[in-house]
This record gives C-alpha cells, sequence and structure tokens, in this order.
C-alpha cells in the first residue's frame, strides 16, 4: 500500500533511523535530510533497510540554514521532525545547545509552512520536558498537560532539557499562529537495537551500564523507558491517526536504577552489571500514558527492550556475553 511521501529530518540518526525502517516496511516513499548525503559509512544502513532502494531518498540539510529543508519538506503530506542538534564539548550552553534546537526547530517548520501538500508534522520532544519541576504531588502520575519548569532547569543548569523544552514550545506558537498541524511524541529514555554502525549516546549509556559502568547512569535515579520500535509505531500511529491531537506520551515502565540493575542482573548474571547505585534523591513519579493507550497502542516490556538492545549490541561486536 502506498501511503505517499513523508520527510524525515536527521535521518541517520538512533530513533530516526528506526522510523524510516518502519515507514518503509508500512509502504511510505521517505526523504531523509542528512548533513552529507555522501558519507557512505555513516548511511549504508539505511541503504540496507527493506524498500530504501525504491522508496528512499537522502538530502542535504542544515538545521541552522534558513531555508535548507525547502527541498526536502516541499510535496510531502507529512514531516516527522527528529533533527536535534549535534552535542560536543559546550562552553556557551546558550549559543551552542538552546539557540540551535529552537532556531533548527522552527526553520523545518517554516519550510512546513510553505508546503501546500502538507497535512500533518510530528515533532519528537523527550520526557524530560515533562518530568523537571517543583512541588508535584508525586502520588499523581504526570501526562501531557505537565511541563518542565523553564526556571529550575537554568538554576539546575540542564541545558539539554531546557532546550527540548523551549524547542517545543516554541514549535506549539508557531504551529498554532500558522495553523500547522502539529502532533507531539514525549519519549522516555529509550532502548533498543541500533541501527547505526555508531552508538549515539543513549546507547553507549546502557552498553557502558551493562559492563559495570555507573557514572552516566547515576543522573538517571528514576527514569522512564520504552523500546525504540514502540516510539517508532507510536509516530506512524499519531501520523495517521485522523483524532490524534497535542502532545503524547510514550514511556513503558518508570523503575529506579536499583530495580533496573536487579531486573538485569537475573537475567543476565554474567555480564558485570552494577548490584547497587548511591541514591541521588530523584523525587518519585510515574507516568500516565492513557492518552496514547487509548489510540489502541501497547507497550513492549522492560525485558524485552533490554533483550533486543543487548542481541543487537552482541551482533554489532560492541558486547559480548561470558
Amino acid at each position: 500500500m502506498d501511503h505517499g511521501m513523508v520527510c524525515v529530518t536527521g535521518a541517520s540518526g538512533f530513533l530516526a533511523s528506526w522510523l524510516i525502517k518502519r515507514l518503509l516496511l508500512s509502504g511510505y516513499h521517505v526523504v531523509g535530510t542528512v548533513r552529507d548525503p555522501g558519507n557512505d559509512r555513516k548511511l549504508a544502513h539505511l541503504w540496507n533497510l527493506e524498500g530504501a532502494k525504491e522508496r528512499l531518498r537522502l538530502v542535504k540539510a542544515e538545521l541552522t540554514e534558513e531555508g535548507s529543508f525547502d527541498n526536502a519538506i516541499m510535496g510531502c503530506t507529512g514531516v516527522f521532525h527528529m533533527a536535534s542538534p549535534v552535542l560536543g564539548h559546550i562552553t556557551d550552553p546558550r549559543e551552542e545547545i538552546i539557540k540551535p534546537a529552537v532556531n533548527g526547530t522552527l526553520n523545518v517548520l517554516r519550510s512546513c509552512k510553505k508546503n501546500p501538500s502538507l497535512r500533518r508534522v510530528v515533532l519528537t520532544s523527550s520526557s524530560s520536558t515533562v518530568r523537571v519541576r517543583e512541588n508535584f504531588d508525586p502520588k499523581v502520575p504526570l501526562d501531557e498537560s505537565s511541563w518542565s519548569s523553564v526556571e529550575l532547569c537554568e538554576k539546575l543548569q540542564i541545558w539539554y532539557v531546557l532546550s527540548k523544552t523551549m524547542a517545543e514550545k516554541a514549535a506549539w506558537e508557531f504551529c498554532n499562529e500558522n495553523g500547522i498541524n502539529l502532533v507531539t511524541v514525549i519519549p522516555s529514555f529509550v532502548v533498543g537495537p541500533s541501527l547505526p554502525p555508531t552508538l549515539c549516546s543513549t546507547a553507549s549509556d546502557i552498553l557502558g551500564l551493562l559492563q559495570g559502568e555507573t557514572e552516566r547512569f547515576k543522573w538517571h535515579g528514576r527514569m522512564g523507558y520504552v523500546h525504540i520500535d514502540d516510539v517508532a509505531r507510536c509516530h506512524i500511529l499519531v501520523y495517521e491517526h485522523e483524532e490524534a491531537e497535542g502532545r503524547y506520551l510514550c514511556s513503558s515502565t518508570v523503575i529506579d536504577n536499583d530495580e533496573l540493575v536487579s531486573v538485569l542482573s537475573a537475567r543476565y548474571p554474567t555480564l558485570t552489571i552494577p548490584k547497587r547505585f548511591e541514591q541521588l534523591g530523584r523525587p518519585y513519579y510515574e507516568f500516565n500514558t492513557t492518552k496514547i493507550e487509548r489510540l489502541g497502542f501497547k507497550f513492549k516490556t522492560i525485558q524485552e527492550m533490554f533483550d533486543d538492545c543487548i542481541t543487537s549490541l552482541v551482533a554489532q561486536g560492541h558486547l559480548s556475553i561470558p
């Protein structure tokens, strides 16, 4: 079945690659934006996807260049905006993280505005835009009506969270003013197989945890987790579902680090998974995901996401199980 043409920004990324895989399997024609379409090593995993030779086109676009998404987006009925600024060593967070995240999002949306065929934009946000706040009742699960506090993010200097929150807010403002049909997907920490051969920070954090590192994971404290395939399927569901509107939390299970490592150690006794973590005193919270579940969505379990992730890490030679 031909579903028409959609654009995916930041096509070579961890999540975007998996979404493209799912879109191609569903019969879509996909235009993916990348920084360098000639980089065969970085893009080989996309060309190897089923349906890619027939229905995938990769074009050059830069988040920071005004108008650079015009060609990719023109003629598409849907746009999945997943590209986010590449984070290196940061000296000026406002200039290097926040501005590119907000301006990059607005850049993509300005190109969307020029496209008369556009039906809907799906923006990938993050559960960090929901959970960083003071004085919430831990007995009431957080839902789509919750927003992270900009002031608290600034005070704690959590620039990534601030960039995601401000970018999503800017998107809502722009789309409301310009009559663009926007839906946002708000995934928690994404776990699952990595199609790109080089691991993104999310996947390398998990690899570190499985190899006994506590440093990067200790900042999680309590965290929501979700299977990468669920996030991709959720994007397609809210794109295709006529009545879908607003924000959609996409998270399977919220658990503490200690609980997570005991589940993983029981399942993978030969891996050097840390036994416990120092407690950072993070507030207890749960997510209420009934909004996406009402569209008929069912989430995979924590075991499934880590099983699939570990199988992929072993297959790609990043991990060996004694």
